[in-house]
C-alpha cells in the first residue's frame, strides 16, 4: 500500500521547525558527537584494512582468479561418485537433526535454570550462566576439530560438535523466552496451591514451548549450514568431500557439492518457515 505524501506551505514547515527545533537542527554538542564517532570509525577501519596488508590490487586479482574457478566449475559433475554423494547428504543431515536435537534436549532444563523468574538465588543463576557463556563461546568449527581427536573421524564428531555448541546458544535463547513470558498465568497457579514445579509445568511450558519450537526449527536449519563446515575438518558428511575435491582440484565435483548444498539449505529453509509461521499462528490463535 503506497503512503500519501503530506506537503506542508512554508509557513507550516516554520511552525513545525519552531516547536521541534531538535528534530530540524539538531545541538551543536550532538553534531559534535556524531562528528566525532563517525571519524573515530572511519579511522579504526582505516588502520585494520592497512594494518592486515588490504590491497586493491591483490583483490583484483584475487577477483579474476575467483573468475577463472568458477568456468572450471562448469558445468557441476559429479562423476561416477552420485551415490557416495547422495549418502553424504544424508550424513549432513542427520548430523544437523541429531545435533540440534541432542543440544535442546541438554539445553531445556538449562533454559529454565538460568532464568531469573524460575532460579532467584543469584549465585546459581549467575554460574549457569557462565557456563553456557563458556560453551558458547568456542565455535563449532573448534569443537568439531576437538571431538575429531577425541572419537576420531566421522559423522559422530560432527554431531557432538553440534550438539555441544547448539547447548549453549539454545539454552540462552531459551532462558531469555522463559524471563519474558507473563507471570500472570504462573500466579495464577500458585494462588491456587499449585507448587513450583506445578507452575512451571502449568503456569509456564504452555507459553514458552511455541516460542522454543520456533527457535529449534531455526536451529536445525543454521546446523545445516554448520554441519557441512564441521565435516570439512573430518566430521562426515558432505564437507569431507568437498574438501577432498578442492584439494585435488576437482572443480567440477566442488560446484556439484556446492550446488547440493545450496538445494539442502533452500529445502530446509522453506520447509522450517512455513513450520515456524504455522507454530506461531497457533500459538497466537491459541
Amino acid at each position: 500500500m503506497s503512503r500519501a505524501r503530506i506537503h506542508l506551505s512554508g509557513a507550516e514547515r516554520a511552525r513545525l521547525a519552531a516547536a521541534h527545533p531538535h528534530l530540524v537542527s539538531p545541538p551543536a554538542g550532538t553534531r559534535v558527537r556524531t562528528g566525532a564517532v563517525i571519524a573515530v570509525l572511519a579511522g579504526l577501519a582505516a588502520f585494520g584494512f592497512w594494518q592486515l596488508g588490504f590491497n586493491f590490487s591483490r583483490l583484483g586479482s584475487g577477483i579474476a582468479q575467483l573468475a577463472h574457478f568458477v568456468t572450471l566449475m562448469m558445468p557441476p559433475d559429479p562423476g561416477t561418485q552420485l551415490p557416495l554423494y547422495m549418502h553424504a547428504l544424508g550424513e549432513t543431515l542427520a548430523i544437523a537433526f541429531l545435533g540440534t536435537l541432542g543440544g535442546a534436549v541438554i539445553a531445556f532444563p538449562f533454559g529454565f535454570l538460568a532464568a531469573k523468574n524460575v532460579i532467584p538465588n543469584i549465585f546459581a543463576h549467575f554460574a549457569v550462566r557462565r557456563v553456557l557463556d563458556t560453551v558458547r563461546g568456542v565455535d563449532r568449527l573448534i569443537w568439531a576439530l576437538i571431538y575429531v581427536t577425541v572419537v576420531g573421524l566421522g559423522p559422530f564428531a560432527g554431531i557432538l560438535a553440534i550438539a555441544t555448541a547448539s547447548f549453549a546458544e539454545l539454552g540462552k535463547l531459551f532462558s531469555e523466552a522463559v524471563e519474558a513470558l507473563d507471570r500472570k498465568p504462573v500466579e495464577g497457579v500458585v494462588s491456587t496451591g499449585g507448587s513450583p514445579l506445578e507452575a512451571v509445568r502449568f503456569g509456564m511450558l504452555p507459553q514458552v514451548l511455541p516460542v522454543l519450537a520456533s527457535q529449534l526449527l531455526y536451529y536445525f536449519e543454521s546446523n545445516a549450514r554448520q554441519s557441512t563446515i564441521v565435516g570439512i575438518v573430518g566430521a562426515g558428511g558432505l564437507g569431507l568431500h568437498l574438501a577432498e575435491q578442492i584439494r585435488v582440484l576437482e572443480w567440477q565435483k566442488v560446484s556439484f557439492l556446492i550446488l547440493m548444498m545450496l538445494i539442502m539449505v533452500a529445502v530446509i529453509d522453506f520447509i522450517s518457515s512455513r513450520l515456524r509461521f504455522a507454530i506461531i499462528g497457533k500459538s497466537r490463535m491459541g
